[in-house]
């Protein structure tokens, strides 16, 4: 990436475009001078088409900082169209990649299946060289080798390599010299080597880090660089999957960062809107993004949750990324009957094209948008406001469904219904991953319901985990390209070091080098002088398998850090991870001690957050935000005359109470009976439920 705009250092405009791309629709999202605007375009293939297309329609100035929040990378392992990737690793650990933990995800699946590795057989090469675990060379590498291996890979036609290693993380000296040679003699193919992207210990998930970057780069690389063009003078941040945003050129050559870049602007803008409508700077929230593919579902106190372990497409990504369940339950999602007569509901989906059958694109199979019409919680006028470009077909919705019916032996509505509880249940589940299982009470958070399908579930799904409060933001629809305009820039690295945290108190040494090689890292790829830095460690118990990161309490991290200052340090970090394994576990044993496995260090420049607009209450009759009355179907009791409402026209100080259903350009807010409605000074719905 050779643009201007990719430059870390580079000037950004104070206007600010957010840009997210989903499976079906393009979200695009400014707020300039008390004034939101958004828009929904088609997403296209290519995807910057629809980005171009986005920014175009809005009234912005030419400079307008793009911040862009992308699915490349994750569309290229999940549908497996990454590049060409050769492995060169140790000699006799190749088939490191294949063989991974041998963990079983189905316990009782007599005949499991793994998915096939992202490099085949023939493109894992070893080469003769050997670093033991504590750093020294045993086995010096092998030059000779390493040049006729160019030409091997010359001939194979590989797009891309990755360069893994043992024990890289203590010494890199192996590493980097054979990424020299190749990026010497094949300066055409882009090099992933281990140590720069993931420098930390634990072989399988260092080797299948660096091969997903390897896999997905060449393919973000040629989309930022299209999008560069396109774009022309405009600078782009682009959101990665730690919920901060990168310049062009970091994220095409460390692409893996990108896997969540859409999940984790949503998560970001839920508590940019939050803390203002709640008034509190730590809301306790339980998001819900349901696009038209999948459901993303976190767990936030009061900051955005972060984890090091993620897996997506079977592969483990071992990279900060904010912390998210994702499931296959979207409006796109596909309703079948299987093979035992039994209704199904994703994950299959219908995506953009062809879509939902409503949507006349040649879609033939129902889904969960299609159900939404059948019981009238959509409406064909007021889907992206009644908007020319998506014509919608509430008769071949109601076919589709029928004929799903017919085999269910149900009426129209009750396969709509059974749709939806399917689709609910699945997200349930997630909700309850993220809450329950880590022994939180879901009743004590506020369910933020986004997406442009998020709204149409939140009450019912509510009820099912005993919340009863429900926050629908003014843009739910396109809250996550609201995110993007809240997240700050940041850049994550971290160092192995793999002490007893004793010994680390007595001899500190060890952790302020690695704090100034991490410092010296984040400086390099953030040059600005508003640049904060920040510090955790990963810790366990001796002999465990996993840890957890606790902040390291440094009161200067950087080349002037002192030695007296980190024996304290890592004291409190210790007596943290103490709090947090018996917050997590239920138990914790001071006397066990303790060992620092790696340490983290995050840089970040803040992002000043957009204005959103408030008003005074108003005093204008909630009639005139009424739409109409028509019969919707919330039970299989039958339906009932409901209010449907215009967003637009609700404002500061209106109340109601279901059933109702709030029509806005972006998304559609189902109101059930027994829920009561407020509308805040942001135009927040503040939505509660009757005690039960």
């Amino acid at each position: 990436m050779d643009d201007d705009s990719s430059d870390s250092s580079a000037p950004l405009s104070a206007t600010r475009v957010g840009v997210d791309v989903g499976g079906t629709f393009t979200d695009v999202l400014t707020i300039d001078d008390d004034r939101v605007q958004v828009r929904k375009i088609p997403t296209s293939d290519p995807q910057h088409d629809a980005v171009v297309a986005g920014v175009g329609a809005l009234d912005v100035p030419s400079d307008a900082t793009v911040v862009h929040g992308t699915t490349i990378a994750t569309n290229a392992l999940l549908e497996r169209r990454g590049a060409r990737t050769a492995l060169i690793t140790t000699e006799g650990f190749r088939d490191v990649a294949v063989i991974g933990r041998q963990n079983r995800p189905d316990l009782y699946d007599l005949q499991p299946s793994r998915p096939e590795p992202l490099v085949p057989q023939d493109l894992r090469h070893e080469i003769t060289e050997r670093i033991g675990a504590d750093g020294e060379v045993i086995v010096p590498l092998d030059e000779i080798t390493t040049h006729y291996l160019v030409d091997t890979l010359r001939g194979q036609g590989v797009e891309s390599i990755a360069v893994v290693t043992l024990f890289s993380y203590r010494n890199a000296t192996h590493e980097a010299r054979i990424a020299e040679i190749l990026r010497d003699r094949l300066p055409e193919v882009p090099v992933t080597v281990s140590h720069e992207i993931l420098p930390e210990y634990r072989e399988y998930e260092r080797m299948a880090t660096t091969i997903v970057n390897a896999s997905v780069r060449p393919a973000v690389e040629r989309y930022l660089n299209k999008l560069s063009v396109a774009l022309g003078e405009r600078p782009i941040r682009i959101m990665q999957s730690n919920g901060g945003t990168i310049d062009l050129s970091t994220a095409a050559e460390q692409a893996a960062r990108l896997a969540l870049s859409g999940p984790a602007a949503g998560v970001v803008g839920a508590l940019g809107v939050a803390r203002p409508a709640l008034e509190t700077e730590h809301p306790s929230l339980l998001t819900l993004d349901m696009g038209g593919t999948s459901t993303d579902v976190a767990l936030c106190e009061g900051a955005v949750p972060r984890t090091t372990e993620h897996e997506i497409a079977g592969q483990p990504l071992r990279l900060p990324s904010v912390d998210i369940q994702t499931v296959g339950a979207g409006g796109g999602s596909i309703a079948r009957v299987d093979t035992g007569g039994s209704l199904r509901v994703g994950p299959e989906s219908a995506g953009a094209e062809p879509g939902p059958v409503c949507y006349g694109r040649g879609g033939t199979k129902p889904t969960v948008t299609d159900a939404h019409l059948v019981l009238g919680r959509l409406h064909p006028d007021y889907i992206l406001g009644g908007d020319d470009t998506l014509s919608v077909d509430a008769d071949a919705a109601e076919e589709a469904v029928g004929r799903l019916a017919d085999r269910l032996d149900l009426s129209v509505e009750e396969a709509a219904l059974g749709i939806l509880r399917i689709a609910d249940a699945t997200m349930e589940r997630a909700l309850r991953r993220v809450s329950v299982e880590r022994g939180h009470d879901p009743r004590g958070y506020a369910l933020t319901p986004f997406g442009g399908a998020g709204p149409l579930h939140a009450a019912s799904l509510a009820e099912a985990l005993g919340t009863d409060r429900v926050f629908v933001p003014p843009t739910p629809g396109a809250l996550s390209a609201l995110g993007l305009l809240v997240a700050d820039v940041t850049y994550d690295t971290a160092r192995a070091l793999l002490r007893p945290a004793a010994d680390l108190m007595n001899d500190p040494r060890p952790l302020e080098g690695a704090l100034v090689d991490g410092w010296k890292e984040v400086q390099s790829v953030l040059e600005r002088e508003a640049l904060q830095i920040e510090a955790e460690v990963d810790a366990r118990y001796k002999g465990q398998s996993y840890e957890l990161s606790v902040p390291l309490p440094v009161e200067e991290v950087g080349p002037a850090s002192e030695s007296s200052l980190l024996p304290r340090a890592v004291r409190d970090a210790t007596e943290e991870f103490h709090e947090r394994h018996r917050s997590r576990y239920g138990h914790a044993d001071t006397d066990e001690p303790v060992e620092i496995v790696a340490l983290r260090v995050r840089g970040r420049i803040p992002t000043a957050p957009p204005d959103l607009p408030t008003e005074p209450e108003t005093d204008a009759p909630l009639e005139k935000a009424v739409l109409e009355r028509r019969p919707v179907w919330f039970d299989a009791d039958g339906p009932v005359e409901t209010t449907a409402y215009a967003r637009e026209d609700l404002h500061h100080g209106h109340a109601f109470e279901g059933p109702a259903i709030v029509h806005q350009y972006d998304t559609t807010v189902t109101v059930p009976p027994g829920w009561h409605v407020r509308v805040d000074a942001l135009r927040c719905l503040q939505m509660t439920r009757d005690e039960t």
